[in-house]
C-alpha cells in the first residue's frame, strides 16, 4: 500500500499551503541526494517527498487526491505518472520539482552548492556554483582568530572574451526554442514541468561565433587563492561564507559563494566542550594531602591554582573566563582543571621508610580502604 502523502511530509490533512511548502523544504533538504551521496534510502525519501509536494501543493490535484487517493495518480490514469516500486519516479524528475519550487534552476542538474549554498529562491540558472574548502586550525588559532590564505580551483571569467562567451564581432540572437526564456515547459500527462532549454543550455540566446577559449561558456577553470579571516571561537564544523568567491557564472552571471568548513586539531593538553576547556593535572600526594599551589597552563600563559589540604583525586576546579571565546561575542567559557593524584611508581629506600612510618601512624595496613567505602560495602554485602 502506497504511503500517505500527508504522512510523508509529516503534516496534518488540513495543512495550509505554507505549511506544506515548509514541510517539503525540510524533508527535501534533509534527504537530497547531493547531501547524501550513495544513500539509496535517502534518495527514495527525497523522491517520495517531492512527489507528495507535487500533488499537495496544487489545489486541483490535492482535491482529487483527498477524494480518491493514490488511484487517480496511478500510471495510465488521467493524472499522469506516479511513483514506481520502492518509491521511484516514472516521468517527473524530483530534482526538477525541488529546483522549480526553491530556485535551483531546473533541468535536473542542480548540485548541492547550487541548492543549499545560498542561491536562494529566484537564483539564475547561469549563476556560478557554490564551492567548499576544508581548513584545519590549531586550538590556539581557534581561540585567537587567524587569517588564512586558502588555495583552491574554481571557474573564473574567460580572459579571451572577458566572460562574454563570444568571439569578437559575434552576433547574438534569441533562442528560438525557448524564445529567450532559458526554460521550456514539458508536459507529462497531468503535470507540466519547467526545464532548462536543451537548445541554449538555459542562456536564452545563441551566439554564432562562440569563444574558442571557453567554448562559449564565458569562464574557464583556474587555480586561485583567497584570504579568509577565521574569527575567534570557531569549532569543528563551523561554516564560514566568503561571498562571491565561488565559481564565476556563465557569460558574466553572478559568481557563487565559497564555504569554508573548519576543523580544529586536537590539543595535547586541553580537551574542549563547547566554549569550556578541560585539563587533567597530576598532583603529588603530599600536595593534595597537605595543600599547596600548582601552576596551571592556559592557552596563553599560565596561572596559579591553590590546592586545599585534603583534596581528593578527581576534584575539579573551575577557572572562570579562561576557556574559549564565544563565537558570537558572548564572553568566554571556563577552564576546568581536574586533579589526579600522582602515585610514584618507584621509591628510594628513604622514601619507602618514610611512607611505612606514615602507614603505621595512620593504621592503613589494618584498614587499607576508606571508612566511607566500608560502610557502603556493608550495605550491599552485610
Amino acid at each position: 500500500m502506497a504511503a500517505d502523502y500527508y504522512s510523508i511530509l509529516g503534516i496534518a490533512k488540513g495543512a495550509t499551503a505554507d505549511e506544506i511548502k515548509k514541510a517539503y523544504r525540510k524533508k527535501a533538504m534533509e534527504h537530497h541526494p547531493d547531501r547524501n551521496p550513495g544513500d539509496k534510502e535517502a534518495e527514495e525519501k527525497f523522491k517520495l517527498a517531492s512527489r507528495a509536494y507535487e500533488v499537495l501543493s496544487d489545489p486541483t490535484k490535492r482535491q482529487q487526491y483527498d477524494a480518491v487517493g493514490h488511484a487517480v495518480f496511478e500510471q495510465g490514469g488521467s493524472a499522469g505518472p506516479s511513483p514506481g516500486a520502492g518509491g521511484g519516479f516514472r516521468g517527473s524528475d524530483p530534482r526538477d520539482i525541488f529546483n522549480q519550487m526553491f530556485g535551483g534552476g531546473g533541468g535536473g542538474g542542480g548540485g548541492f552548492g547550487d541548492i543549499f549554498g545560498g542561491g536562494g529562491e529566484g537564483a539564475s540558472d547561469n549563476s556560478g556554483e557554490d564551492l567548499r574548502v576544508d581548513v584545519r586550525v590549531t586550538l590556539e588559532e581557534a581561540a585567537e582568530g587567524v587569517e588564512k590564505k586558502i588555495p583552491y580551483r574554481k571557474h573564473v571569467p574567460c580572459g579571451k572574451c572577458s566572460g562574454s562567451g563570444a568571439e569578437a564581432g559575434a552576433k547574438r540572437s534569441r533562442c528560438p526554442t525557448c524564445h529567450g526564456q532559458g526554460q521550456v515547459i514539458r508536459s507529462q500527462g497531468f503535470f507540466q514541468m519547467r526545464q532548462t532549454c536543451p537548445a541554449c543550455g538555459g542562456e536564452g540566446e545563441r551566439i554564432d561565433k562562440p569563444c574558442k577559449g571557453c567554448s562559449g561558456e564565458g569562464r574557464v577553470i583556474a587555480d586561485t587563492t583567497v584570504s579568509v579571516r577565521i574569527p575567534p571561537g570557531v569549532d569543528t564544523g563551523t561554516r564560514l561564507r566568503s561571498g562571491s568567491n565561488g565559481s564565476a557564472g556563465r557569460r558574466g552571471a553572478d559568481a557563487g559563494n565559497l564555504y569554508v568548513i573548519i576543523s580544529v586539531q586536537e590539543h595535547e593538553l586541553f580537551d574542549r566542550d563547547g566554549d569550556d576547556l578541560m585539563a587533567s593535572i597530576p598532583v603529588k600526594f603530599t600536595v593534595a594531602a597537605l595543600g599547596g599551589t600548582i601552576a596551571v597552563p592556559k592557552l596563553k600563559g599560565k596561572t596559579v591554582l591553590k590546592i586545599p589540604a585534603g583534596t581528593q583525586g578527581g576534584t575539579t576546579f573551575r577557572l572562570r573566563g579562561e576557556g574559549m571565546p564565544n563565537l558570537r561575542g558572548n564572553g568566554a567559557g571556563d577552564l576546568l582543571v581536574r586533579v589526579d593524584i600522582d602515585v610514584p611508581k618507584k621509591l628510594t629506600d628513604e622514601q619507602r621508610d618514610a611512607l611505612k612510618t606514615y602507614q603505621q601512624a595512620c593504621g592503613d595496613e589494618a584498614a587499607p580502604v576508606a571508612e566511607s567505602w566500608k560502610q557502603k560495602f556493608k550495605k550491599f554485602f552485610p
